[in-house]
């Protein structure tokens, strides 16, 4: 968003970073009384009963530390969810860790199994705390994007990234911010290359119940040879829209997990306590839970990207999963996204980010905006409402 400045006493691997783009523009849109379409989250609870199991489990005492790696029952509530929705078996007591949110999990593995000077390979755009979690273990990132309009998978980019320094590939699929779910083809050419190279993939899941248009997630770590070299990482936050929560976990082979376990227990140590039993009993539900979340979503994505339409955005590929819709604002006036995002909320009285901030340097996403639809019908016909000013 903005040119850093150098900050005095911040360690040199980690100049650059300042504050993250999400609480810069929520602080905008409070000062200005804006409609927050910036932050992903939802402005509404999620299932009524996962929150009265956290409420019980509050009453009933569930207050005090719970054991490092999380509450045996929700390691069994993860692992039963693996193999019910992807026929994945893990062993609960050593192939399971709960975290504090998934960007915990993500930047402990980081931190867990790279060496400084290791090389991390990002899919760009990329969640803003994959970076800095690479900056954080002294690793160095390599990039391969993503490209628009239809954000498929440079492919021929992910060969040339590899070197020999090369460690671990993040892989985000659902994929914030482009709402993008990765083909088969193009997972299948992720799994070729780890195995290859002898890589370890990360794979950020969070939205793997949130996708539309009767797609499906696929795991990575369901693909030949990525079973032994996949830690896959989701999150409740996201699947019972409690994004509050931050409960998180990761999941796959037991020496991967128990890497990431003895980084993060010296991160948060542990976290939400009471909250444990309650996403235990969630991830239990029916499956008529799971779609009802992902069809009422899909239906504010329809909402606003029509809106954005109708007032002069150009939408040129509506998002197949996630929170987010990515709009090119160029026909506004907006060929710089950062700059006219700043000018947003004065204007028009909305709030949203532009995807050059979750990239490095690119032309190509220089007037591309990401606005999240996890809202309210009310609050998406509003923004819409006041779009129309410009």
């Amino acid at each position: 968003m903005s040119v850093a400045r150098r900050a005095p006493h911040l360690a040199s691997r980690l100049q650059g970073l300042g504050t993250t783009v999400f609480a810069e523009m929520s602080a905008l849109a409070e000062a200005t009384g804006s409609v927050n379409l910036g932050q992903g989250f939802p402005d509404t609870d999620g299932p009524v009963e996962v929150a009265e199991a956290a409420m019980a489990a509050i009453r009933d005492g569930r207050n005090q530390y719970p054991p490092g790696p999380g509450i045996a029952p929700l390691r069994e509530a993860i692992a039963a969810h693996r193999q019910r929705f992807y026929g994945q078996h893990l062993d609960p007591d050593t192939e399971v860790l709960v975290t504090a949110g998934a960007t915990e999990a993500i930047t402990a593995a980081v931190l867990a199994l790279c060496e400084t000077g290791d090389e991390v390979i990002l899919i760009e755009p990329y969640y803003d705390s994959y970076p800095a979690a690479v900056a954080l273990a002294g690793a160095r990132p390599r990039l391969v994007p993503l490209r628009p309009p239809s954000w498929e998978l440079d492919v021929d980019a992910l060969g040339t990234a590899v070197t020999a320094r090369t460690r671990l590939v993040i892989v985000n699929s659902p994929h914030n911010p482009t709402g993008r779910v990765l083909t088969d083809g193009e997972l299948a050419a992720v799994a070729a290359a780890c195995v290859d190279h002898d890589l370890i993939a990360v794979t950020d899941e969070v939205y793997e119940h949130l996708v539309y248009d009767g797609l499906r997630h696929r795991p990575l770590a369901g693909y030949p040879g990525m079973a032994e070299r996949t830690l896959t990482v989701s999150s409740a936050g996201k699947t019972f829209a409690f994004t509050g929560w931050k409960v998180g976990w990761a999941c796959g082979p037991a020496p991967l997990v128990a890497a990431v376990r003895t980084v993060k227990q010296f991160l948060t140590y542990v976290n939400g306590a009471p909250f444990q039993p309650a996403v235990a009993m969630g991830l239990g539900l029916a499956d008529s839970v799971f779609c009802d979340a992902a069809d009422a979503l899909a239906a504010g994505r329809d909402l606003l990207c029509d809106g954005l339409v109708s007032v002069g955005f150009e939408v040129a590929a509506r998002p197949q999963a996630g929170y987010f819709a990515v709009a090119d604002a160029a026909p506004l006036g907006g060929t710089d996204a950062a700059a006219f995002c700043r000018e947003l909320p004065h204007r028009a009285g909305v709030v949203a980010i532009p995807v050059s901030a979750f990239c490095e340097r690119r032309d190509d996403v220089a007037s591309l905006v990401r606005f999240a639809f996890c809202k309210r019908p009310q609050v998406l016909e509003e923004a819409v409402r006041r779009l129309g000013r410009l």
